[in-house]
């Protein structure tokens, strides 16, 4: 079973990697994300899941390039299953619904998919485009919908090269207090 300890190490072996053809590396695209999230007064459990929401991308030896070759990493549920030993819902489950939200947000906000970064809307179709009213009436039940929303939202801001933000280490004592006691 992982870490707390073990999940940010995977930040400092493998978060240099590029952030499937954005203008930023998997790690500064987390510390965007979280630093967002903060920013936006979310809860330790909320900043813990903007930032680590993307670790199933660090857990798989796929080429960067994957979404191009039509391949769908299905990061946020090997993302959640790596994490939900180690944390709450209230961590897991907008990490797992971070994808869905996309597809949910296209669906309902006619606008939406216009923010989407190239790279984001190449990798929208291979997560099955936007959802079907049915899709929606199921996602508007989840009662872990807004968080999930909220961090998609964060997602697709948190793509700016030379952005600014804390380090990981910054983030460390929030995430450990998101953390399930052991």
């Amino acid at each position: 079973m992982p870490t707390v300890d073990d999940v940010l190490l995977l930040f400092q072996s493998r978060g240099d990697s590029q952030y499937g053809g954005e203008a930023v590396t998997q790690q500064e695209h987390a510390l965007q994300a979280a630093t967002l999230a903060e920013a936006a007064g979310a809860s330790a459990a909320l900043i813990t899941a903007a930032l680590l929401h993307d670790v199933g991308h660090l857990l798989h030896d796929l080429p960067e390039e994957s979404p191009d070759l039509g391949l769908d990493d299905h990061h946020e549920g090997s993302g959640y299953h790596y994490l939900n030993s180690i944390f709450p819902v209230e961590v897991t489950e907008p990490i797992r619904l971070h994808v869905a939200a996309k597809r949910y947000l296209c669906a309902v906000d006619p606008n939406y998919q216009s923010c989407l970064s190239e790279p984001s809307i190449v990798s929208l179709q291979l997560q099955g485009g936007a959802m079907s009213s049915e899709e929606v009436r199921a996602f508007d039940e989840n009662p872990h919908r807004e968080a999930a929303v909220r961090l998609r939202r964060w997602d697709d801001e948190a793509k700016v090269a030379n952005m600014t933000t804390p380090p990981l280490s910054y983030f460390q004592s929030i995430v450990h207090s998101a953390a399930i006691p052991i």
